[in-house]
C-alpha cells in the first residue's frame, strides 16, 4: 500500500488501519478524531493488553503507542508485534523523559518517533510516511499471490511451510494426497492447490467418496447411459467427466469400496473412462487430489486399499496440522468466522474480550476448524454486547452441540443396526434377511461377518438387550 499526502480524504491511499494505544482516554479519543478525519480507519486501545488482543484478531498498517502505559511500556510492546509481526510499522508517542529510549529504538526498526506535545501535521506527514515505505502486514505474502489461497487464514509458521510446498506442487499436474483430521480443512486446501495451478480456470469438481451410498457412487462417478440400469430413464454424466480439463478431488478416498478403487485406477491409467453401460471410454484429462483422515498405510496392509491406487494417488503427500498445532491462529480465525456470522445473524460485534480470546486459545478444539466454526456461531447468536465476554465463550465450549459422527462411522452404525432389524424380523432366517435387504445369501454373510453376528442367536426370538 502506498500513501499519498496526508489529508486527501476518502481516497485509497488513506484507508489505512490504524492501533492507536494510549492510557489518556481524552487523547486516545482526540487522536482517532484527527486521524479518521483524515480518512483513516482507527482502533484505540488503553493499554498493552488491549493492543495485543487487538493485533491477535485483526490485521493492521501502522501501530501508534505511547512509550509509557500502564501495564508496561511501549517498547515491550513493539518488540512483541516486531517478533509477531515484522513488516508492521510502529510509531512511539514520547515524554521527554524517554527520548533517549525512544531513539535507541529507531535502530531496532521502529518507524519513528513523536515528542508530546506534537503537532496535528507532523503525526500525519510521520505516519504517512511510515506507510509509504512500510509493507502493510496484511499484504505478506503480496498480493498478486493471494488470491489462490484466500480462503485460508492463518499466519502460523507451520501452515505458511505448508502452503509454500502446496504452491510448489500446484504448477505441476502431480497427483496430490492430503492428510489430516477430520475438519483441518482438507477440501480447502484442495480448491486452493487447483486455484494455484494452470487449471484454475476449470472446473473444480469435489466428491465425498464416504457419503455416497455404494451402488450409487459408480455412477456418480463415471457416469452411466439410458437403460444402463433399472431406473436409467436418461444418460447421465459422470463426475470426472465433468471435471474434464480441471481437477477432481476425492475426499475420504480411503472410503471408497474396493471394486470402484479397480475402475479408477484403470481411469488414471488409460486417462479415459466408461460410463456404466457404455460400450466405448471417453477420454478425460483432468487431475486428481484426494483427502483422508484415515491411516491409509493400515489399509493398505490389511487389505482395504489397492497398493497401485495408492502409489497414483500419492505422488506428494502434503499433512495439515490440527487447529492445537497452529493455535496462534485462532485468534485469527475466529475473528474471521466472527465477522462473517455476525453479517449472517444482523449483529454489531467488536471481537473477542482479551479472556474470551485466551479461552479460545487454550481448549482443546479436538474437532478442530470445524468446531471452532461452530463455538463462534453459538457465541454469536447468543451475544448480548458488542464484546464478546469470556464467560459465553465458556458457555459454548462447554455445551456446544454433540459433534456429528463422520459418514464412515454413521454408517457403519447404521449396517449393524439395520442387520439386527432384518435378523430379528426373520428370526434368524438368512435367505429372508438378504431378500429383504436385495442382496444374494454370499454378499449378506460377509455383512454379518464384518459386524460379527451370528444367525443362529435370534432363531429363538431376539437376543436379550
Amino acid at each position: 500500500m502506498s500513501v499519498g499526502l496526508a489529508g486527501r480524504r476518502g481516497t485509497a491511499q488513506t484507508r489505512a488501519r490504524l492501533l492507536v494505544v494510549d492510557d489518556d482516554p481524552d487523547l486516545l479519543r482526540l487522536l482517532g478524531m484527527r486521524l479518521r478525519a483524515s480518512g483513516y480507519q482507527v482502533v484505540g486501545a488503553e493499554n498493552a493488553a488491549q493492543a495485543r488482543a487487538h493485533l491477535s484478531i485483526d490485521h493492521f498498517d501502522l501501530v501508534l503507542s505511547d512509550v509509557r502505559l500502564p501495564d508496561g511500556d511501549g517498547l515491550a510492546l513493539f518488540r512483541d508485534i516486531r517478533a509477531q509481526h515484522p513488516a508492521l510499522p510502529v510509531i512511539l508517542l514520547t515524554a521527554h523523559g524517554s527520548i533517549p529510549d525512544a531513539v535507541e529504538a529507531t535502530s531496532h526498526g521502529v518507524a519513528g518517533y513523536l515528542t508530546k506535545p506534537f503537532d496535528s501535521r507532523d503525526l500525519l506527514q510521520r505516519i504517512a510516511q511510515a506507510l509509504s515505505h512500510g509493507t502493510p502486514a496484511d499484504q505478506s505474502p503480496p498480493q498478486v499471490d493471494a488470491g489462490w489461497r484466500a480462503d485460508i487464514i492463518s499466519r502460523s509458521t507451520r501452515m505458511h511451510a505448508l502452503l509454500d510446498e502446496a504452491r510448489l506442487v500446484a504448477a505441476s499436474d502431480a497427483s496430490v494426497l492430503i492428510r489430516g483430521a477430520s475438519g483441518t480443512g482438507k477440501e480447502v486446501l484442495a480448491r486452493a492447490i487447483h486455484l494455484a495451478s494452470p487449471r484454475a480456470t476449470a472446473p473444480f469438481i469435489a466428491i465425498n467418496c464416504g457419503a455416497i451410498p455404494e451402488p450409487l457412487l459408480e455412477s456418480e462417478l463415471f457416469g452411466h447411459v439410458r437403460g444402463a440400469f433399472t431406473g436409467a430413464s436418461t444418460a447421465h454424466t459422470g463426475l470426472v467427466q465433468a471435471a474434464h480439463g480441471g481437477t477432481l478431488f476425492l475426499d475420504e478416498i480411503g472410503d471408497m469400496p474396493p471394486a470402484l478403487q479397480v475402475k479408477l485406477l484403470r481411469v488414471l491409467q488409460e486417462r479415459a473412462v466408461r460410463p456404466v453401460g457404455a460400450t466405448h471410454a471417453q477420454p478425460v484429462d483432468l487431475r486428481i487430489l484426494s483427502a483422508t483422515h484415515r491411516d491409509l498405510d493400515t489399509a493398505l496392509s490389511e487389505g482395504q486399499f489397492r497398493e497401485d491406487l495408492y502409489y497414483r494417488i500419492n505422488v506428494v503427500s502434503l499433512e495439515l496440522p490440527t487447529l492445537a498445532e497452529r493455535r496462534e491462529d485462532i485468534p485469527l480465525l475466529a475473528a474471521h468466522f466472527l465477522r462473517g456470522l455476525a453479517q449472517k445473524y444482523g449483529k454489531r460485534l467488536g471481537g473477542f474480550a482479551p479472556e474470551a480470546l485466551e479461552a479460545l486459545s487454550t481448549a482443546p478444539w479436538p474437532g478442530n476448524v470445524r468446531q471452532l466454526h461452530n463455538v463462534v456461531e453459538q457465541v454469536c447468536a447468543l451475544a448480548t454486547t458488542p464484546v464478546i465476554p469470556r464467560a459465553l465463550v465458556e458457555r459454548a465450549l462447554r455445551v456446544q452441540p454433540i459433534e456429528a459422527l463422520g459418514y464412515t462411522e454413521a454408517k457403519r452404525r447404521f449396517e449393524h443396526n439395520y442387520l439386527i432389524q432384518l435378523l430379528k424380523l426373520t428370526a434368524g432366517n438368512v435367505s429372508d434377511a438378504a431378500r429383504l435387504a436385495e442382496r444374494n445369501r454370499t454378499e449378506f454373510y460377509r455383512l454379518l461377518q464384518r459386524h460379527g453376528l451370528t444367525p443362529g442367536l435370534f432363531r429363538e426370538g431376539p437376543p436379550a438387550p
